[in-house]
C-alpha cells in the first residue's frame, strides 16, 4: 500500500505542480498589485463588519470555517515533515507559498462568492460552481466535484484523525493492545478515535450553522493558545532565534537535502496547510453574507497569513530552536539526527519533543490537546466541503439519502485513518490535495484568461472605496461578468427598491 501511494504521489506532486503553484501565485500577486500588502488593513476591518443571514454566515464565521480547514494537522505534523524531509530551508518556501498564495486565495474565494447560489435555503458555491458558470464546462466541474468528494470525504479526514490518535498515544502511552479486524490497536488509539467519532457525528448532523458556531469559538482560541505557547518557547531560547532565522534562509537556497527537496516539501506542505490554490477555501467563502464578493476574497486572503505566517512559523521555531528534529536523506538515512530515529517525521512527534525539552511533562499533552482541536475542526471543514460538492451533483441527479451516506462514509474514514500508519495516511492525503490543486489552479487560470471576473470585482470594490461608499453594491452585468445569477438578481432588487 505504501509503495502504491508513494508512486502515485510522485506523479501528482511532480515539480510541475510545485512551480505551477508558485508561478500562479506570483502572477496573481502582480495582477492585483500585491493586494496582500496594499489591502492588509482592509482585510482586518472586513473580518468584523459582516453579519450572518438566514441563508449565509458572517464574514468572521466564514473565516473561522475556512481557518478550521487551513489550521490543522498540517500546522504541526506537516511542518515537521517539511523540515524532516526538506531541511530547515523548507520553512522559507512555506513562507513564500503563503505570501504569494494569499493572492491566489483572493482570486478563488472571490470567484466562489461571485458564482454562488442558494441551495436548500443555504448559500452554496466553490470551484465546481464557478467552473460550470464561468468556464461553461460542466464536465470539468463534475470532475472537480467528484475529486473533492473523494479527497475531503475519504482521503483527507484520515490524516487529521491519525495525528490526533498518534499525539494521544505519545502523551498517554498505549495502555495495552486490542485485537480488531484491522489488526492490533492500542487502547489509547481506540478510545480516542471513538471519542472523536461521537463528537464529530453530533456536530455534522447539525448542519453548516452548527459547524460555523463551533469553529468561530474554537479556532481563535486554539490558534492564539498555540502561538502563545510557541512564544514562550522562543523567549526561553531567545539567544538562538537569530541563528535559526539565518539557518532557514541560508538553507532555503543551499539546503542540506538539495534545493529540490526544500522547495518541493516547502510548497507541498505549504499548500496542504494554507490550502491556497487547492480549491477548498472558496466553499466557505461562498457561504458568507457580504455586500460585495471582493470583501470575502480579502478575508480569505488574510486567513493564509494566519495559517502559515503565524501558526506554521510557531511550530517551525519551536522545532528548530530546540533542535528536536531529524533531516532524512533520499536513501532512508539521516543528514541530521538530533532525536530518536524512530520519531516519525510525518507525525506530531517533533513538535511534542520540542515542547517536552523545554516544559517537561506538559509539552506532549499540550500538543495532543492542541492537535485535537486543530485536526477536529479541519475534519468538520472537510465535511462541509464534501457536502457542498454533493449538493452540486444533486442539482442534476437528486439521489435521496446521499447526505446521510456521506456522513457515515466520513465517520468510517476518520476511524480507519486513526488506526493506520502515519505515512500511509499522509500519502493518501497528499494525493487528494494534489489532484484538487491541479484541477483548481488550471481552472482559475483559464477563467482569468477568458473574463477576469475576480480582478474586475477587485477594481470595482476599490473604486467604491475610493468614492467613499459606506454601503457597497455589486453589479456583475454592468462589469461584463456573465452567469453571476445570484448577484445580478440582488442588484436588480436593490435598484428597484431605490426607485420606489
Amino acid at each position: 500500500m505504501q509503495e502504491f501511494v508513494d508512486s502515485v504521489n510522485t506523479v501528482v506532486w511532480s515539480p510541475a505542480l510545485v512551480y505551477l503553484a508558485l508561478g500562479v501565485g506570483l502572477m496573481f500577486s502582480i495582477l492585483t498589485r500585491f493586494l496582500q500588502v496594499r489591502l492588509f488593513r482592509e482585510m482586518l476591518r472586513l473580518i468584523v463588519v459582516g453579519k450572518a443571514s438566514e441563508q449565509g454566515i458572517s464574514s468572521f464565521q466564514a473565516l473561522a470555517v475556512s481557518l478550521s480547514g487551513r489550521v490543522g494537522t498540517g500546522n504541526i505534523a506537516g511542518v515537521a515533515a517539511a523540515i524532516g524531509f526538506g531541511g530547515p530551508g523548507a520553512v522559507f518556501w512555506m513562507w513564500v507559498v503563503a505570501f504569494l498564495g494569499a493572492s491566489t486565495a483572493y482570486i478563488e474565494s472571490t470567484l466562489g462568492q461571485i458564482y454562488k447560489e442558494v441551495n436548500d435555503g443555504q448559500y452554496r458555491g466553490g470551484p465546481a460552481y464557478y467552473f460550470e458558470k464561468a468556464l461553461g464546462q460542466k464536465w470539468y466541474a463534475w470532475i472537480f466535484a467528484l475529486a473533492t468528494i473523494l479527497a475531503t470525504g475519504v482521503l483527507l479526514p484520515g490524516v487529521q484523525a491519525n495525528s490526533i490518535t498518534n499525539a494521544a498515544e505519545v502523551a498517554l502511552g498505549t495502555h495495552g493492545m486490542v485485537e480488531t479486524v484491522l489488526g492490533p490497536i492500542s487502547t489509547t488509539k481506540l478510545v480516542t478515535s471513538l471519542g472523536v467519532l461521537i463528537v464529530f457525528g453530533f456536530i455534522i448532523f447539525g448542519g453548516v450553522k452548527r459547524i460555523a458556531h463551533f469553529t468561530q469559538v474554537v479556532v481563535p482560541f486554539m490558534a492564539i493558545g498555540y502561538v502563545l505557547m510557541a512564544c514562550v518557547i522562543v523567549i526561553l531560547n531567545i539567544a538562538e532565534l537569530p541563528h535559526i532565522i539565518g539557518m532557514i534562509i541560508d538553507d532555503a537556497f543551499t539546503p542540506m537535502a538539495g534545493a529540490g527537496a526544500a522547495i518541493g516539501w516547502g510548497v507541498k506542505r505549504g499548500i496542504y496547510s494554507n490550502e491556497a490554490g487547492q480549491g477548498t477555501g472558496p466553499h466557505a467563502a461562498a457561504a458568507s453574507e457580504v455586500e460585495h464578493p471582493a470583501q470575502q476574497g480579502l478575508v480569505q486572503a488574510f486567513s493564509v497569513y494566519v495559517d502559515t505566517l503565524f501558526v506554521c512559523s510557531a511550530t517551525a521555531f519551536m522545532i528548530l530552536i530546540t533542535g528536536a528534529y531529524n533531516v532524512h536523506d533520499r536513501s532512508g538515512g539521516f543528514i541530521i539526527q538530533n532525536i530518536s530515529a524512530n520519531a516519525d517525521a510525518n507525525s506530531p512527534a517533533f513538535t511534542q519533543y520540542a515542547l517536552e525539552t523545554t516544559i517537561p511533562g506538559i509539552g506532549a499533552p499540550f500538543v495532543a490537546i492542541a492537535l485535537f482541536f486543530f485536526a477536529f475542526t479541519t475534519v468538520l471543514a472537510y465535511y462541509y466541503i464534501a457536502e457542498t460538492n454533493v449538493a452540486y451533483i444533486r442539482r442534476s441527479i437528486p439521489v435521496p439519502g446521499v447526505m446521510f451516506v456521506l456522513k457515515l462514509v466520513m465517520m468510517g474514514s476518520v476511524f480507519y485513518g486513526s488506526v493506520k500508519t502515519a505515512s500511509v495516511a499522509w500519502g493518501l492525503g497528499d494525493i487528494g490535495v494534489g489532484v484538487m490543486a491541479w484541477l483548481n489552479i488550471i481552472g482559475i487560470v483559464l477563467i482569468f484568461l477568458m473574463a477576469r471576473p475576480a480582478l474586475k470585482a477587485l477594481k470595482d470594490y476599490e473604486a467604491q472605496r475610493k468614492a467613499g461608499r459606506e454601503v457597497f453594491t455589486f453589479d456583475p452585468e454592468g462589469l461584463g461578468i456573465k452567469n453571476a445569477d445570484f448577484w445580478a438578481q440582488r442588484h436588480r432588487q436593490h435598484r428597484d427598491l431605490a426607485n420606489l
